[in-house]
């Protein structure tokens, strides 16, 4: 048999009490992801859940033995509270120095526990207005100022740390830790108080005020990053409650009203409820969805679509100004935050322009700031934002290289700004004005952020580059145009000057070489003409027939002359003209008059297979004399040492459209692999002093500026054929 439960309701503070810590041992052992401070936060729950469970179960059971017996049980709890206490502290503020304390305090805590069993620990209850409680025993008061020694520097602990957080985040976990753990311990320490003797309302029993406390803190700032995971089952613990409630009801009602045996076995009921809460479904879950995060996130995703839209802007954007502005004031106007700092335009050192909004600063240009190789490394391996909490981890301390960075920046995060696995930039956040933290659905909004935000600044940077290089285009293209065409017009006035200079060496040579061609038949006139006055002067009268016959001889000496001296004018005339009607066996025959002089000593052969038939072209003389000179020369030094013939051919092809010229002769050949550089400027195959290397490549010009061409055809020691094909009419 129970005893009565006291009327004036003492007893439900503690069994609130046990529910609350129940909740949030299960929060932490499910959501707490394994780590060590969300265990030592699980653990301490347990221990109040057990202790408000005791207050309970002293009160109601019936046999104050088996009673004393629950409460011996539940005060091993007790007695482990403050090791378990500062170890959580310890863990949750970073302090690693300290775990010979920790050990210490377990072990004075299990000589303590040896003791309750006995009566030393709690010998027999109080019976008060307000339920049952242990009496005190001499090894209870000496664990008394044990505990509150222990929970007093736990609580000075978690107060200096408070003082010295540096950002929001840590001061908020800090407070309400302390206002939640610390008092909810702190309340269930002084049950020690009525446990004395003290006939007051034991204070451990409104223990569940600061753990509900510290359970709003750890739903709305996510004290244990875990937010997401519980608003949605939240979410869906309320919509399962809801569509079971109606189904159920639903239910009822048709039994109550309609059902008969033959609605009972139909499949129309079954199907029409499962067809109902297919329609129910979608609304529910976002009209839940929008009552969770109103009540119990209260407006945390407030600006959640504005995020949205602002990913929109920036997927559109190309202008690298407008993204800045964007992002910083969007930064600013939805997320709340004291200081938004955007670092772009990085170097090779490190370095990047810094963008600074609502930080106090107006600069007209950027300043330059450089992210520390450590922070460049940490970025890359994680690719993940950073906090300040954690470069402090890191760093170790609070003058470290990161740290110094985040100080500089005022900010509480960094979200880096990844383009292809390397960072464009950076978002450095300040604290929120209202003071609330970056909880984990923030940062994973941010990330999303930031990552659209590098790809459209690497999108705009690309574009300005591409726009620029636009803009600057037809400038490259028209002064690029004039240095070609100047660079065009410099070799065609170096072609003509090269083509000018080697015929006129070549007349030189040639009229060096036919000043004996020229002596001959002057001197053979001048003689005759002599001669004759001699006799005329000495009286002697010639005959009309001797006179005729001399003057003949003369008159065809020195027509001889002047078809030598024709020649040589017709082809060292230089001209710009190209229209100029030519006979191109002339120009063959000029050509081998002014080479007679090398011919006529060497056993060389000239056949000529002339078409006598040939049409007139429109081309230079002289140049294309020039042409047959360095063909002709060449053929004469390939048979030179040897019986040689050269055939000199003219025609037309069979479409007679083109005029064709071959130079023939029988000696050495050119080797294959040099000949397709023969037409190349300055390439010959002769010794150092016999030639420039440009007779062939000239007379390639000369060919191709008549829209002709010229071929070869040789194999060694067979003789080589040069072939000019020329246009007869352009």
């Amino acid at each position: 048999m129970l005893p009565e439960f006291p009327s004036s309701g003492y007893l439900v503070p503690p069994v609130l009490g046990f529910l609350v810590f129940s909740g949030l041992t299960v929060y932490s052992l499910r959501f707490g992801r394994g780590q060590a401070v969300n265990l030592l936060f699980a653990v301490l729950c347990l221990m109040g859940a057990m202790i408000n469970a005791d207050l309970v179960a002293v009160s109601v059971i019936a046999d104050p033995a088996v009673a004393l017996i629950v409460d011996r049980v539940s005060c091993v709890a007790f007695v482990f509270g403050p090791p378990v206490f500062l170890q959580f502290v310890h863990a949750f503020l970073g302090i690693r120095s300290r775990r010979k304390w920790e050990i210490g305090v377990y072990g004075i805590s299990a000589a303590f526990s040896l003791t309750v069993p006995s009566p030393e620990f709690i010998s027999e209850f109080h019976e008060s207005p307000f339920g049952r409680i242990g009496r005190a025993g001499a090894a209870f008061h000496s664990f008394s100022v044990f505990a509150i020694a222990v929970i007093a520097y736990v609580l000075f602990l978690l107060v200096r740390s408070l003082h010295e957080a540096a950002d929001a985040f840590s001061r908020h976990r800090i407070r309400y830790v302390l206002g939640g753990a610390g008092t909810a311990v702190a309340l269930l320490g002084l049950n020690v108080l009525p446990v004395w003797g003290l006939a007051i309302y034991p204070p451990g029993h409104f223990s569940f005020i600061p753990a509900a406390f510290l359970a709003y803190g750890a739903l709305k700032y996510d004290l244990l990053g875990v937010g997401s995971v519980v608003r949605r089952g939240a979410v869906y613990l309320l919509l399962t409650a809801m569509l079971a409630s109606v189904y159920f009801l639903l239910i009822s009602a048709l039994h109550f009203f309609f059902m008969t045996a033959s609605w009972e076995r139909s499949l129309l009921l079954p199907l029409g409820l499962a067809l109902l809460v297919v329609f129910l479904f979608h609304p529910l879950k976002t009209l839940l969805e929008r009552l969770v995060d109103r009540f119990l996130f209260r407006g945390r995703y407030d600006y959640r679509e504005l995020l949205r839209d602002l990913s929109g802007q920036l997927a559109s954007m190309l202008n690298l100004s407008a993204i800045r502005s964007l992002l910083i004031g969007t930064a600013l106007r939805s997320l709340r935050v004291r200081c938004v700092k955007l670092l772009l335009d990085g170097q090779p050192d490190g370095s990047f322009a810094l963008y600074a909004s609502g930080c106090g600063q107006a600069d007209a240009e950027p300043q330059r700031i450089t992210i520390p190789a450590s922070l460049m490394h940490l970025f890359l391996q994680r690719g993940k934002p950073l906090s300040r909490a954690y470069a402090e981890k890191m760093c170790g301390g609070h003058h470290g290289r990161m740290v110094s960075l985040f100080d500089r920046l005022g900010a509480v995060w960094i979200f880096p700004l990844l383009s292809k696995g390397m960072p464009v930039g950076f978002l450095a956040l300040g604290e929120k004005m209202s003071g609330e933290l970056f909880v984990r659905e923030d940062i994973e909004l941010l990330s999303t952020l930031a990552n659209q935000a590098a790809t459209a600044i690497e999108n705009a940077r690309i574009y300005e580059e591409i726009e620029r290089l636009n803009q600057d285009l037809e400038g490259q293209v028209a002064r690029r145009t004039e240095a070609l065409q100047r660079a065009l017009e410099e070799k065609e006035r170096t072609q003509k000057q090269l083509i000018v200079s080697e015929s006129l060496a070549a007349i030189g040579q040639l009229v060096a070489g036919t000043a004996h061609e020229l002596n001959n038949p002057l001197a053979s006139a001048s003689s005759l003409i002599q001669t004759s006055l001699e006799a005329i002067e000495d009286g002697g009268v010639p005959t009309a027939g001797d006179v005729q016959d001399d003057l003949r001889f003369a008159h065809r000496e020195l027509q001889r002359a002047a078809d030598i001296v024709r020649s040589l004018l017709s082809l060292s005339r230089q001209t710009r003209a190209y229209e100029e009607s030519v006979q191109v066996n002339r120009v063959l025959d000029d050509a081998l008059r002014v080479l007679h002089n090398q011919l006529k000593n060497l056993p060389v052969e000239v056949e000529k297979r002339y078409d006598g038939a040939l049409p007139e072209i429109r081309g230079n003389f002289a140049n294309l004399g020039q042409v047959f000179i360095n063909l002709i020369k060449n053929a004469i030094q390939a048979v030179e040492g040897k019986t040689g013939r050269i055939v000199l051919t003219t025609g037309l092809d069979p479409s007679g459209t083109f005029l064709f010229v071959e130079i023939a002769d029988n000696g050495a050949g050119i080797p294959e692999d040099v000949q397709k550089d023969i037409f190349k400027p300055f390439f010959t195959t002769k010794t150092v002093g016999e030639g420039t290397g440009l007779g062939l490549y000239i007379s390639h010009e000369i060919v191709r500026r008549h829209g002709g061409s010229i071929a070869v055809h040789s194999e060694e020691n067979c003789g080589s054929a040069f072939t000019v094909t020329i246009p007869v009419r352009r």
